[in-house]
């Protein structure tokens, strides 16, 4: 199969009617007195009618520069009035007109080096900025992503505009050249996004800005034993599995060269922000295809439920039959199970959250990663071994409770170890606080010691019980 750009995925142009440039500037004006929402759905609709619309290349490229500064003030200034999807429609839509651009660009006559990477540029940042949405929401990004991210890097490098440098002011940081933004997303897709707060996604996606160039994507035939992720540029995924190894090379096959990116993650950074540098410290190995399952699975299908969250865990574990959101295993193993919910639950499930599977056996657990695609809501969960217990918490012997949940693990003829769930930040470290078991009629007096394992929305804390 040859590369080639008619393949991009662009919708038909089936309007005819020009638009009118002014009209356009007058209507963008408009939204933006609407309530944000209001404001981002009507630019979406003007935006889409455009795309779908036949223009000169120059009435198309001003137009969509005026809709790219749309963008940026509905993803600064009104981002937190703004709501996902269509958020993450106009991005779509965005790379839809600078792809439609870029094909007219190449229609034409011998196009300028700087005009034609600037207009590859702003198609791949668009359709980079719709993965990272996906990842954020922990979807299963659509084929025609990532074959037209790689379709896009492939034309790139046959006009030889890889490195040509572009001014873009957008947020999150996204790197300068058509390369380093490419293998900034590819990056980012190799760092086992399911694993990643949405917040990290976005964090590491700045922190990889000034680093992913220094990566190279190099030709691959059989005989390269090297490590390095595999990427075939007419594939739909990001990279090939590790098991997928081809028998032989062919012109879109490339091996990602992190050689140069590794020995620069270990230089000083002084424009790097500390959360940055644990975060690409924690996602690096990823790059490498290292295995992420530390422990063998066992494929199992059988129905269960989660108890979701303290006070959910806590009534269930007083037999209060909470509502509780049913769920099928789908594998086990030592350390965790694999789960499939339903696609609605994923608001109550997010990475960190403290659930109670229960099955033949009620097991307290983490949620780990997380992954939505049409089948449903896809869950890790690490197993927490021990006993639950509900307790209750007061700052003062006769002060209105909070709920907590009490893990305990036995001690090798040493009596037990415990484990403190409480909600994340609902109390200070070292605060005085009383503690009550269940059927117990005093209270424990305790000072909180510092958690030893939290997430966004629990945290737990070492105890000792007489």
């Amino acid at each position: 199969m040859t590369l080639d750009a008619s393949q991009l995925d662009i919708p038909d142009a089936l309007q005819t009617d020009s638009v009118n440039q002014t009209a356009l500037g007058e209507s963008l004006s408009a939204a933006r007195q609407l309530p944000a929402e209001a404001g981002l759905e009507a630019v979406l609709g003007l935006l889409v009618q455009l795309n779908r619309s036949a223009m000169t290349l120059l009435e198309r490229q001003r137009a969509l520069q005026n809709f790219s500064d749309q963008y940026r003030y509905y993803a600064t200034v009104a981002c937190a009035s703004v709501a996902v999807e269509p958020a993450l429609r106009l991005c779509a839509e965005l790379a839809i007109g600078y792809k439609r651009l870029l094909l007219q660009i190449l229609q034409g006559h011998k196009p300028s080096q700087p005009h034609l990477a600037w207009c590859l540029y702003m198609a791949q940042h668009f359709v980079a900025q719709t993965l990272l949405r996906h990842y954020q929401q922990y979807r299963e990004p659509e084929a025609a992503l990532w074959r037209d991210s790689h379709l896009l890097y492939w034309l790139g490098e046959q006009h030889h505009c890889l490195d040509e440098p572009v001014a873009a002011a957008f947020s999150p940081t996204p790197a300068d050249t058509l390369r380093g933004l490419y293998q900034q997303t590819l990056l980012l897709a190799l760092s086992n996004p399911p694993h990643l707060h949405p917040h990290e996604s976005q964090q590491l996606f700045s922190a990889l800005a000034p680093l992913a160039a220094l990566a190279r994507l190099l030709p691959w035939d059989a005989e390269d034993k090297s490590d390095g992720p595999l990427i075939d540029l007419q594939c739909a995924q990001p990279c090939l599995p590790h098991q997928q190894r081809p028998q032989e090379g062919h012109d879109t096959l490339r091996r990602l060269e992190l050689g140069a990116l590794l020995v620069a993650l270990g230089e000083p950074a002084p424009l790097r922000s500390r959360a940055e540098s644990d975060l690409l410290e924690r996602v690096h190995h990823h790059w490498l295809g290292n295995d992420q399952r530390r422990h063998p699975r066992t494929p199992q299908q059988s129905d269960c439920r989660l108890a979701i969250g303290i006070a959910a865990i806590h009534a269930q574990l007083l037999q209060q039959r909470p509502p509780c959101t049913p769920a099928q295993v789908l594998d086990i193993g030592p350390g965790g199970a694999r789960l499939i919910c339903p696609a609605h639950a994923a608001q109550d499930l997010p990475i960190g959250q403290l659930v109670l599977l229960i099955a033949d056996s009620d097991v307290l657990a983490l949620v780990c990663w997380r992954h939505l695609n049409s089948e449903g809501l896809h869950l890790g969960l690490r197993y927490l071994k021990g006993l639950a217990q509900p307790t209750w918490l007061r700052r003062t012997p006769s002060s209105q409770p909070h709920l907590g949940i009490l893990q305990s693990t036995p001690k090798p003829r040493q009596g037990w170890h415990h484990g403190l769930w409480v909600a994340h930040k609902q109390f200070t470290d070292g605060e005085n606080l009383w503690l009550q078991l269940p059927n117990a009629v005093s209270q424990n007096s305790l000072q909180l010691a510092p958690s030893n394992l939290a997430s966004a929305t629990v945290s737990r804390h070492p105890l000792e019980l007489p």
